[in-house]
């Protein structure tokens, strides 16, 4: 696939997914041929992903839908109203979720994106389940 991901994914999906988990390094592999096919229309810029899967090997993720990787937002006076999950389906991209817990701060991708220091390690990181 030739479509660039827009630069709030790409950046968010580089800064979560780690370069020492084996799981992270499978998916990081898949992100040159995901495109975006959807958006959330709130605003929070949550992405649905479309994958060319023949074009890359599987994740070792589990065969369902996983969080592949979690991480907590944080604003610039340190509250954390909200995370980034990024979900895997059998092995694949599928997409990048952004939650809030706060009815008084706007979550969004942007603001993810400013939380999110090079060399920031996820929080968590949910085990794969079926």
């Amino acid at each position: 696939m030739t479509e660039t991901l827009p630069a709030d994914v790409a950046l968010v999906l580089e800064a979560v997914l780690r370069k020492d988990d084996p799981v992270h390094l499978a998916l990081r592999r898949q992100v040159p041929h995901i495109r975006v096919q959807g958006r959330c229309t709130c605003g929070c810029g949550t992405a649905y992903f479309d994958l060319d899967t023949h074009a890359v090997e599987p994740a070792p993720s589990g065969p369902g839908t996983v969080v592949a990787a979690e991480v907590l937002i944080f604003t610039e006076d340190g509250e954390c109203p909200g995370e980034v999950l990024v979900f895997a389906q059998g092995g694949y991209l599928s997409s990048l979720e952004v939650c809030t817990w706060s009815d008084g701060t706007e979550v969004t991708l942007a603001t993810a994106v400013r939380s999110l220091r090079p060399g920031c390690q996820p929080s968590c990181q949910v085990e794969a389940s079926d």
